[in-house]
C-alpha cells in the first residue's frame, strides 16, 4: 500500500457485505492453549489463590486488584468457552464468597475502569453463558443467582464515583478506616470514562433497574457531545484525552488509538452491535472517528511504506508517530466496524493494521511485539520536528522492520491486543494464514514467557531470552491472550464473532462476551 492509497477512498461509504466464511478447526492446537490455561490455573490456584495475581518463579502471590480474586473472576469467561468444569466450579464458589465492601490492606486504591471491566464485566459474562448456552456447567441455580448479586454489589460499591457535579465519575474509590471514599482527581480519562457503558448498561438490561446504565450514559454523553470541541475535538470524531470532572469539558487534545484513549473508540461501535436500536449515535461517533483516523493519523514508514500504523496526536496536525501493543486492538475493531455496517472500506483498512501488527511480531529475536514502538513517517519531510530519523543504533533494525524500539521499550506485560486483532481477521474473512499468525504467536510466548509455576511478563522482546522475567502473570492473561488463542483455533458457536449479521454476542474490552441485548447483526 502506497501512502496516498487511503486518502483516495470515499470515507463512510458503505460497500459490499463479506460473505459468511468457512471456518476451519484445530483441535491439536485448542489442546495446547488448554494445556497452557490449566498450568497458569494450577500455578495461581495452588500459590495464589484466592488472592489477586501469581508470581510464578516466587511461587507468592500479589493483591493488585482489591485482593478480590482478579485472575480468579477474569478467567471464568475463558474456562467456560473451554468447558473446563473443575475451574469453573471453583471460580463460581469463589465468586460467591467475595465481600466487595472492603479491600486487601495495601490495595485500598479501587480502579473504577479496572474493576468494572475485570470484575464486573467476569461475572456478566458468567451469568450470561450460565444461564444461556452453558447452562449445563452450573452445578445449581442458587450460586448463578449468587453472581448477579455479587455483580450488583460490586456496581452500587462503585456507583458513589459518579457523585460529581458533571456526573463524570472519578476513576478512584479508597478503601479506609471509615469505608469507602472518592479520590480527588479533578480529570478522568477518555478510556476510563467511556470503557464503562457497556457493563453497565448490561447489568440494568439484566436487572431492570435502569440506574446503572443511566450514570453512564449521562458520562458518555461528555465524550458523544464535546462540550468544548476546540479544544476536545482536534479532528472530527477523534477527541481529546482527559475531561474535567466539574463541568465535563476537555483539559487537552491530544489522543489517538494507545492507551487511556483507545477503548473509548472500542466501545462505540461495540455499543451500537449491542443494541443498534438505542445506540445508533455511538455507530455515528465511531464512522466519524474511523473516517478522520484513515484521513489524517494513517501513516507510512519510510523503511517500509506497504506498512500502516496510526500516529497519536496532540492538537490539529500535530503526529506523533508512536504506536504501542494495546493500539493494536485497532485491526480488529476497525474489522468489526466494517463486518457491523457493510463497510468494506473499513475491513480492508483493518486488515492493514493486522498486518503491520503483525510484523512488529516477526521482526524481533522473541517473535512477540514489543509494549511501545515508533518510525519515520513517509509523507512528512525528513527533517521536520515530529519525524525524526530512528537512533543510529537501531537503524539497521528499523531499515528491515519499519519500526523501531527504544530504549525501555521492549518489554512484553501478556497482553492480548496482537493475537485478539488476528481473531478479528480470521473471523471475517476465514483466512488460515491468522490462524497460523495466532499460532505461531502463542507458541512464541509459550516458549519465551513460561516462568515457574505459570507464565511471567518479560522485561525485552528483542533480547532472544526475553531480557528476563518480572515475575508475574496478568489476570488478562487468563481473560484475553488464552481466550482469543483458543477462539481462533476452536470450532464454531454462537458466541464466536462472525461475518453473517448474526452476531449473538459482543466482546468487552477484556474479552468477556455478553449477550446483546438487540437483534443480532
Amino acid at each position: 500500500m502506497v501512502a496516498s492509497k487511503w486518502a483516495a477512498v470515499v470515507l463512510g461509504c458503505a460497500t459490499q457485505a463479506l460473505a459468511q466464511p468457512a471456518y476451519i478447526s484445530h483441535p491439536d492446537r485448542q489442546d495446547a492453549v488448554k494445556e497452557a490455561f490449566q498450568r497458569s490455573w494450577d500455578g495461581y490456584y495452588k500459590y495464589a489463590f484466592p488472592n489477586d495475581t501469581l508470581r510464578p518463579i516466587s511461587q507468592t502471590s500479589q493483591n493488585d486488584r482489591n485482593g478480590w480474586g482478579a485472575s480468579a473472576v477474569d478467567a471464568i469467561s475463558t474456562a467456560l468457552v473451554m468447558g473446563n468444569q473443575d475451574v469453573i466450579s471453583q471460580i463460581v464458589e469463589h465468586i460467591g464468597s467475595i465481600n466487595f465492601n472492603a479491600t486487601a490492606p495495601g490495595s485500598e486504591s479501587v480502579s473504577l475502569f479496572e474493576t468494572t471491566i475485570r470484575y464486573l464485566a467476569g461475572m456478566l459474562s458468567a451469568y450470561d453463558f450460565l444461564t444461556g448456552p452453558l447452562s449445563e456447567y452450573a452445578t445449581d441455580q442458587a450460586s448463578v443467582d449468587k453472581i448477579l448479586q455479587q455483580a450488583i454489589n460490586l456496581a452500587d460499591v462503585l456507583s458513589v464515583t459518579f457523585d460529581t457535579p458533571s456526573g463524570v465519575p472519578i476513576n478512584t474509590l479508597v478503601y479506609g478506616a471509615n469505608g469507602y471514599t472518592v479520590g480527588d482527581d479533578t480529570t478522568n480519562g477518555i478510556a476510563t470514562i467511556g470503557t464503562l457503558v457497556l457493563e453497565w448498561t448490561h447489568l440494568s438490561d439484566i436487572t431492570g433497574d435502569n440506574k446503572y446504565a443511566k450514570v453512564t450514559q449521562i458520562a458518555e454523553d461528555y465524550l458523544l457531545n464535546v462540550r468544548n470541541p476546540d479544544v476536545g475535538e482536534p479532528y472530527p470524531g477523534l477527541i481529546g484525552t482527559d475531561v474535567n470532572v466539574t463541568d465535563g469539558t476537555f483539559v487537552d487534545s491530544s489522543g489517538g488509538w494507545n492507551g487511556g484513549t483507545d477503548s473509548f473508540y472500542e466501545y462505540l461501535i461495540k455499543m451500537y452491535v449491542y443494541d443498534q436500536n438505542r445506540f445508533g449515535e455511538y455507530k455515528d461517533r465511531w464512522i466519524a472517528a474511523a473516517d478522520s483516523s484513515i484521513r489524517y493519523l494513517a501513516s507510512h514508514p519510510t523503511s517500509r511504506p506497504e506498512l500502516t500504523f496510526l500516529a497519536a496526536y496532540d492538537g490539529p496536525g500535530q503526529l506523533s508517530f508512536v504506536s504501542t501493543h494495546l493500539a493494536c486492538f485497532d485491526g480488529g475493531n476497525f474489522i468489526l466496524g466494517g463486518l457491523t455496517l457493510d463497510n468494506d472500506t473499513y475491513t480492508k483498512f483493518g486488515l492493514d493494521l493486522v498486518e503491520a501488527c503483525h510484523e512488529t511480531y516477526v521482526a524481533t529475536a522473541t517473535g512477540i511485539g514489543p509494549e511501545v514502538f515508533y518510525w519515520q513517517d513517509g509523507k512528512l519531510p525528513a527533517n521536520a520536528s515530529n519525524n525524526s530519523p530512528p537512533p543510529s543504533d537501531v537503524a539497521t533494525f528499523y531499515g528491515t522492520a519499519g519500526f523501531w524500539i527504544a530504549s525501555g521499550g521492549g518489554s512484553y506485560v501478556l497482553r492480548p491486543e496482537v493475537i485478539e486483532s488476528f481473531y478479528y481477521a480470521y473471523r471475517a474473512t476465514g483466512d488460515t494464514k491468522y490462524q497460523d499468525w495466532a499460532w505461531e504467536a502463542f507458541l512464541n510466548i509459550n516458549a519465551t514467557c513460561s516462568a515457574g509455576v505459570g507464565f511471567s511478563a518479560i522485561n525485552d522482546v528483542n533480547a532472544p531470552d526475553g531480557g528476563g522475567f518480572t515475575d508475574f502473570q496478568e489476570s488478562f492473561w487468563f481473560a484475553e491472550v488464552l481466550k482469543y488463542s483458543y477462539l481462533i483455533q476452536a470450532d464454531d458457536a454462537v458466541w464466536q464473532v462472525n461475518a453473517g449479521h448474526d452476531n449473538q454476542w459482543v466482546f468487552n474490552t477484556e474479552a468477556h462476551p455478553f449477550l446483546v441485548k438487540g437483534s443480532p447483526i
